[in-house]
């Protein structure tokens, strides 16, 4: 790491940090929502939905269109199939996150994931996309047990551990990112153009960035603070 930059370790969130999920995510939960005779989502309203993991998403989309049927659970298996053989059929990285990714690995910083996805869909999605090599530990929502998904600091911790600990911080788009990342007492930053239930400054963020060009300034600046 060089001298001048206040962390070793950053953390991101997946979906609706690192990548776009949203297209993806949708089509699964629509997939589920057909078997099940009911109307179907539209991306903008799948995207406030998402955070919690993929159990939470479709549990809300049914209930906002008639309420949770009691074969719950084997529609919420068709969904998981559906997305694993589908899930970066349209996933991209937001703009930016690659060079910030970059200029992270220039400094000698190590970055990892922490998701309330499945470990292994995560992982699938990142590898699909050529960027799993780049993180040092991926972590999903089941890799400790879904009782230590965020906001829990549990996953924080072990990702502080196991890249050999020092000063770390947190960027999500949720309030499960932030609430792990201040309950594991490291500094946050939000992201605005993430999957938002509403405005952004009421995560309660240290810092929030509007695009990942913004990323190391503001970082340094936390570090500084």
């Amino acid at each position: 790491m060089t001298s001048d930059f206040p962390f070793d370790i950053i953390g991101f969130d997946l979906d609706g940090t690192l990548l776009d999920t949203s297209e993806d995510l949708r089509a699964a939960v629509n997939h589920a929502l057909g078997l099940a005779g009911r109307l179907l989502l539209s991306v903008e309203q799948v995207k406030p939905l998402i955070g919690a993991g993929a159990k939470n998403t479709l549990i809300k989309a049914l209930e906002e269109t008639g309420g949770l049927p009691e074969d719950f659970r084997p529609l919420y298996k068709d969904m998981l199939r559906f997305y694993e053989a589908h899930v970066a059929d349209h996933t991209r990285p937001f703009d930016g996150a690659i060079a910030a990714l970059d200029a992270l690995a220039d400094m000698g910083v190590k970055t990892a994931v922490v998701t309330n996805k499945f470990e292994a869909l995560a992982v699938k999605a990142l590898s699909e996309l050529g960027l799993a090599d780049r993180f040092f530990t991926i972590i999903g929502g089941d890799t400790l047990g879904t009782a230590n998904a965020k906001p829990s600091p549990a996953p924080i911790h072990a990702m502080i551990a196991r890249g050999g600990g020092g000063r770390a911080a947190f960027v999500g788009d949720s309030i499960y990112d932030i609430q792990a990342a201040q309950n594991a007492g490291i500094p946050s930053v939000a992201v605005s153009f993430g999957f938002l239930l509403g405005p952004v400054e009421e995560l309660g963020a240290d810092a929030v960035i509007d695009h990942f060009d913004e990323l190391i300034p503001t970082l340094a600046r936390l570090g500084r603070g």
